[in-house]
Formats: C-alpha cells, sequence, structure tokens
C-alpha cells in the first residue's frame, strides 16, 4: 500500500515552482548584455564603455579620509553589530545636515538609510504602489525601475525624454499617460543614461503636472552635484511647497564607491501628505532586513562632512574632459550623432541606422563593434530606446581617445551615403 495514499497535499514528485515576484523580474541590461556574448577582435584590448562603475578602470579612487573613516571603524570595532533598520541616528543626522536645503530642511527622521540606492528605490516603489497599479518612468531611463516595478505587480509607463532639448521630459506626455491607477511619477536628475542636468524652469514644468494631478514623486537623485562646471544642479524638493517627494540617494557615484552599498531616502513633505501612512510603511519595509553596512554608516560623518572639495573636482574633470573629447570626436563620424551630456557619466548617441545597412537596429551595431573593434557599449534597447547607444566617460583619457578611434574606423568601414556610396 502506498503510504502517501489518502492523505492530503502530498505528492509523488518534486514540484518546486518559483515565485511570481521571481518569475516577473527582469534586467533588460543584464538580458541583452548576456546575449551579446560575442568574443572580441584578439589583436585588441577590450574597452568596456558599459560598465556605470567610476572605480573598475582604476583612476577614480575614494577619497583618503573616506578610506581612513571605514578603517578607523574597522579597527574601533564598535560598529560591527547590527544596527537600527532605518541606520544609526548619527548617520542620518549627517545625510540630513548635508542635503538639507533652506527651502527643503531635512532632520535626521527625515532619512532611512538603505542597502544602496537600489535599494533605496526598491523600497519607494514598494511603499507607493500596489499591483494594478502603475508608475511613470523616463524613457530612456534606468533599467531597475522598471525591474523592480514589475516584480512587484506594478506597471510602468514611459514618458519619453528629448534628445533634440537635452533630453528634457516631454511634460505633455507626461501627463497624458496618467490615469487613476497611476500611483507616483519617478524623476531623475542628473540622468542616467543621457548625462542631462535639469533646469529649475523644467523641473517646476514637472512638479506642475504632479501638483495638478496630486501624485507623488520618487526623485532618484544618485548623481546630485554631479555636473559639470558653469551647470547648476536644483534640488528638486526645494522647488516646490506642495508636491511630496521621496529622494533617493547614496555614496556610490559622488564618492566613487558603489560597492559599499549604502544609500538613502530623504523625505520631503511639507504638508504632512505621507504621515498617515507612508513615513511608518517605509520603517515596516525597512525591517524585512537588518539594516545597511554598519561601518560605512559609523565613517558617514566623516566621508559627508570632511571629503575635500578637490576630490570631487577632480573626478567632475575627468568625466567633463572625456564628454568633450568623445562629443567632439564623434560629431564628426558620419551616421552618428551624440548628445551632449551636462552631468552625471554618460552620453548617449544616436544611429542613423539607415546609413548602415549591415547592422538591423543598435543592438547589431554594437554587438558587431565587439567583434570588430573590442569595444563594448550598451544599445540603447537597454534604456527603451532604440537606435542609440551609451557610453561610459569614466575611462583613463587615452582608453576613451583609442575607444573613439575605434568607433570612427569602425563606422567608416561600414557607412553608406545617400548614394549607396562606401564612406571615403
Amino acid at each position: 500500500m502506498n503510504s502517501s495514499s489518502g492523505i492530503k497535499g502530498k505528492k509523488s514528485t518534486w514540484d518546486v515552482p518559483a515565485s511570481d515576484m521571481a518569475r516577473n523580474t527582469f534586467n533588460p541590461i543584464r538580458d541583452i548584455v548576456d546575449s551579446m556574448r560575442i568574443q572580441p577582435n584578439p589583436e585588441k584590448e577590450l574597452i568596456a564603455l558599459s560598465i556605470g562603475d567610476p572605480t573598475v578602470f582604476g583612476n577614480l579612487k575614494p577619497s583618503e579620509n573616506i578610506v581612513d573613516a571605514v578603517v578607523h571603524a574597522v579597527k574601533t570595532g564598535t560598529a560591527n553589530g547590527y544596527g537600527p533598520s532605518v541606520g544609526y541616528v548619527e548617520a542620518r543626522e549627517a545625510v540630513a545636515r548635508a542635503y538639507s536645503d533652506a527651502n527643503a530642511p531635512v532632520e535626521a527622521k527625515d532619512v532611512i538609510l538603505t542597502s544602496g540606492c537600489s535599494g533605496a528605490i526598491e523600497l519607494v516603489i514598494s511603499v507607493l504602489a500596489n499591483p494594478g497599479q502603475n508608475c511613470l518612468i523616463p524613457r530612456p531611463g534606468f533599467s531597475i525601475y522598471e525591474t523592480i516595478a514589475l516584480s512587484l505587480g506594478v506597471g510602468v509607463r514611459r514618458y519619453n525624454l528629448l534628445p533634440d532639448k537635452d533630453w528634457e521630459a516631454d511634460v505633455s506626455h507626461m501627463e497624458s499617460l496618467i490615469d487613476d491607477n497611476t500611483a507616483f511619477i519617478i524623476v531623475n536628475d542628473p540622468s542616467n543614461p543621457c548625462g542631462s542636468v535639469y533646469s529649475k524652469e523644467h523641473l517646476q514644468d514637472i512638479l506642475a503636472v504632479a501638483e495638478r494631478n496630486k501624485l507623488p514623486i520618487m526623485s532618484d537623485e544618485i548623481y546630485a552635484d554631479f555636473v559639470f562646471p558653469g551647470e547648476k544642479y536644483y534640488n528638486l524638493a526645494s522647488l516646490t511647497t506642495e508636491v511630496p517627494i521621496l529622494a533617493c540617494g547614496g555614496l556610490t557615484k559622488r564618492y566613487l564607491c558603489p560597492g559599499w552599498r549604502t544609500g538613502w531616502i530623504i523625505v520631503h513633505d511639507r504638508n504632512n501628505v505621507f504621515d498617515k501612512e507612508v513615513r511608518d510603511g517605509l520603517l515596516r519595509l525597512s525591517q524585512r532586513i537588518l539594516g545597511p553596512n554598519t561601518l560605512v554608516q559609523a565613517a558617514m560623518k566623516n566621508i559627508l562632512e570632511e571629503t575635500p572639495q578637490h576630490f570631487f573636482d577632480k573626478t567632475i574633470e575627468v568625466v567633463k574632459n572625456n564628454a568633450h573629447h568623445c562629443y567632439n570626436r564623434i560629431k564628426d563620424i558620419p551616421g552618428l550623432t551624440p548628445v551632449m551630456p551636462r552631468g552625471a557619466m554618460y552620453m548617449m548617441i544616436g544611429i542613423d541606422i539607415d546609413r548602415f545597412p549591415d547592422f538591423k537596429d543598435d543592438l547589431d551595431f554594437t554587438r558587431q563593434l565587439i567583434s570588430e573593434q573590442s569595444v563594448l557599449c550598451l544599445p540603447g534597447q537597454c534604456f527603451k530606446y532604440p537606435n542609440f547607444f551609451r557610453v561610459v566617460l569614466t575611462l583613463p583619457q587615452n582608453r576613451t581617445e583609442d575607444a573613439c578611434d575605434r568607433i570612427a574606423e569602425y563606422c567608416k568601414q561600414h557607412y553608406i551615403t545617400e548614394n549607396g556610396k562606401v564612406s571615403d
């Protein structure tokens, strides 16, 4: 007699399905990059213009005081245990002081520390939307917004950014996407992948859409203050007294330590809109894990208050010089149209795909670029923006120059003029 017969719930074979969340989790960048596994040209060293990690090339490193502060935290042994789920008070106070604005004051109670900025983004999406609702995200935009939202059953609606207007948001298009199920709007300034920096007036136009429709904003500010000389970064919350904002930031880019996984959410809420449920919801969600890296938290005050300005200036100088060189070189290549960035660490480059009949789209273009020239770029499809590709601007300048030369050679070999002739 079968011992399992007649016993409810018993199974005769293993059947362990993945959860709906796991099945719904999809990172388009990872999927596309994995599909591009092509052998580089063995005669040319690979130049990876695809990686949004400013540390991997070795030319940009954290400031000495930042490293010393973390080493001190390790040696004293005072930050080895679990911290509060929202972070140490002292660390939250340091973030509040660093990011408080006369027009948008911040206190420690308004700060929640997270495991990286992506952790902050996940908490915000989780607290603001239920399955079946939707949020508005930029196109082109950082893929993690969609990855997290869809995994939670939250739909995404993409509002267009306009390359001929320095990647400003199409505000009319944004507003046309809003319906009764829209929970919030995501704004990313300065932008990944575009490198755009929005003017005060444009940010006010976006805020007006949110205010008219009574929608909160998730402001992705991981590149806050990461702007080129002559440009100005505006704290979005400082421009409104009406729109509640959850701002996501972190140490990753500005302080050149992405692997330390330290981010934050700053709650900007002049009219106590978030007091009823959202603040408590963020606290509850933060308790799903036992808080972010305590060693970095112990060093936070030093990191935010003692890092010298020349450290930031040096980083910006490297990125700006690469941006100008890359733009000036690429704009003269037939078939390519770069959009000059004004901040962050990326540039988007348009492809006149009709002039490159050897390739059907940007994915094909970038895949073959690896094979022939050993230059790795991310196709625009990673950001839901076809017939563009993104380059990273944090390399040593000689590597950037070499990459631009190879891209020029590649395009010369494949470009066809309107008369059907191969480029000279």
